[in-house]
């Protein structure tokens, strides 16, 4: 095979194929495996969190094992992982790792040249199911071998420009943190009333008091409790017309009573005077949905919007994955709601739950989610979301559960909320908007900033393998002579076992 690599390296550079060069072996799961450290089993066993985080969590005997040394490298071979590098441990070897060994090479110039291959490995692994290393493409790497004092200068050139780097990386990482931190207490002071301060003594002789507040949304609800019914009476009259079909129309439910509006109690901080702590479902309606048969494909891919929990997920809803169809509607409990309705996560896993979305279309929606008509009583589904945002890890907590903690209507209409006028409730969402832009706009580019340190890092180790980091010294042994030194000590090795087992063969034929 010719070697186009070699054409392209400094003259005193040698480039070899990297599965002809080093020794390798992949690892095997021990017969016999202990949790305690014993007389017997005192062999630690090398798995993948062994490898990752230093955590010895079995012991073996070592019978049918595979041993592995600190002057290995161990490489990830199987998992979401694979062809992740790092140094290796004595032990015995774990059946998801590999032992990489480069006779006679400076270990950290080895090591980072198969860091220098890691994001190629990862993305081009083998396997339908688990993947896996892909060996065709691992051992056919050229392995360029810079002369050994060449070595020790790159590895010195490479930490000193890598602890540059990792310094920046740290110091944006620490400026993303900040700027959670700033965004949180942004949200905090958008419904402490802070931010609309001054906005409230401008407009202070315009302000609705919270009682004539309270009083304007029983007004507003009676009116379009009063409108559901109508159209409920008239939908029940055609579905009678046409003989029955269907579900019959439900009928709405009662809102809260006159005077049943009461306020919430301690939000747990304060809020200006004109405000008021209330109960999400004492102001609003609040609904859980539900999912059609997926035993039944009439029901699906249909006309109507249908929404489910992991797409709640801080975010507005144009569209939505799948779709009902209105035989599906008719046969489950979900509800069509309209446009500016806050949708939130009841049940979940990872951070799924407490999460909100506004809808911008009408949808209905599955079990797992709970909807809050906000925009029924002409209210700003905007302030609801930001604050829902601003409540996320306390709305987690309120859900309980053996399992899997899970929030249900009942905790849902039980969220309390701070309820200023109509008028208000834009103000902050504007202001809001204007901060919260700044700081979505500085995460992006801090996010860009740390994807260049990734390149700038890969562009280091192509420089150092291609021989352009560091000078050539003219002085130092070429890697030719090196190379010729290990091809030596290889065969005689060979030799000595070739000897080895001659005698063995002999004494036994006697």
């Amino acid at each position: 095979m010719i070697n186009h690599l070699k054409s392209m390296l400094p003259p005193s550079w040698e480039s070899v194929t990297l599965g002809e060069f080093v020794e390798n072996e992949k690892g095997k799961k021990p017969k016999k495996q202990a949790i305690e450290k014993n007389a017997e089993c005192n062999l630690p066993y090398i798995d993948i969190e062994a490898f990752e985080e230093g955590k010895i969590k079995s012991w073996t005997n070592g019978e049918g094992c595979r041993i592995c040394y600190e002057s290995d490298f161990l490489m990830v071979w199987d998992g979401s992982r694979s062809g992740l590098v790092g140094k290796g441990m004595y032990g015995a070897l774990g059946s998801t790792l590999v032992r990489i060994n480069f006779p006679n090479m400076n270990n950290q110039y080895a090591y980072y040249f198969l860091l220098s291959k890691y994001q190629e490995i990862n993305t081009r692994t083998k396997g339908s199911g688990t993947p896996h290393v892909d060996p065709a493409l691992l051992w056919n790497y050229q392995f360029p071998i810079a002369p050994f004092n060449e070595q020790k200068r790159i590895v010195a050139k490479i930490e000193e420009l890598f602890s540059e780097l990792d310094n920046g990386i740290a110091a944006l990482k620490t400026a993303r943190e900040q700027l959670k931190v700033y965004r949180q207490s942004v949200l905090k002071h958008a419904f402490e009333g802070k931010l609309t301060a001054k906005w409230r003594e401008d407009n202070a002789d315009k302000l609705e008091s919270p009682e004539q507040l309270l009083a304007r949304i029983q007004q507003e609800r009676e009116a379009r409790y009063q409108e559901q019914l109508e159209d409920w009476k008239a939908a029940v009259k055609e579905w009678e017309a046409n003989g029955k079909e269907g579900k019959k129309p439900s009928k709405p439910k009662v809102f809260v009573k006159q005077g049943e509006i009461v306020a919430g109690s301690d939000l747990g901080f304060d809020i200006p005077e004109t405000w008021k702590s209330m109960l999400i479902g004492n102001v609003f309606s609040v609904h859980v949905g539900g999912t059609p048969s997926r035993k039944k494909k009439e029901f699906w891919d249909g006309d109507i919007f249908w929404v489910s929990s992991g797409e709640v997920a801080f975010c507005e809803i144009f569209s939505t994955t799948e779709t009902i169809t209105t035989t599906g509607y008719e046969n489950t409990s979900t509800e069509i709601h309209p446009k500016g309705t806050i949708l939130l996560a009841m049940i979940g896993e990872g951070k799924t739950r407490g999460q909100v979305a506004i809808l911008r279309v009408p949808a209905a929606h599955n079990q797992n989610t709970a909807a809050i008509r906000v925009s029924e009583i002409g209210f700003s589904p905007e302030f609801i979301y930001y604050f829902f945002q601003s409540q996320y890890e306390y709305t987690r907590r309120v859900g309980s559960g053996n399992n899997q903690k899970a929030l249900n209507k009942n905790r849902v209409a039980s969220i309390q909320f701070p309820l200023c006028s109509v008028e208000e409730q834009v103000a902050v969402v504007q202001a809001l908007a204007e901060k919260l832009s700044f700081v979505e706009n500085l995460n992006k580019e801090l996010n860009i900033q740390l994807e260049k340190a990734e390149i700038l890092r890969q562009s280091i180790l192509k420089k150092a393998f291609s021989g352009q980091l560091v000078r050539q010294d003219p002085s130092d042994e070429p890697a030719s002579k090196l190379l010729a030194r290990i091809q030596a000590e290889k065969e005689f090795v060979n030799t000595q076992k070739t000897s080895k087992s001659n005698k063995r063969h002999s004494v036994s034929s006697h």
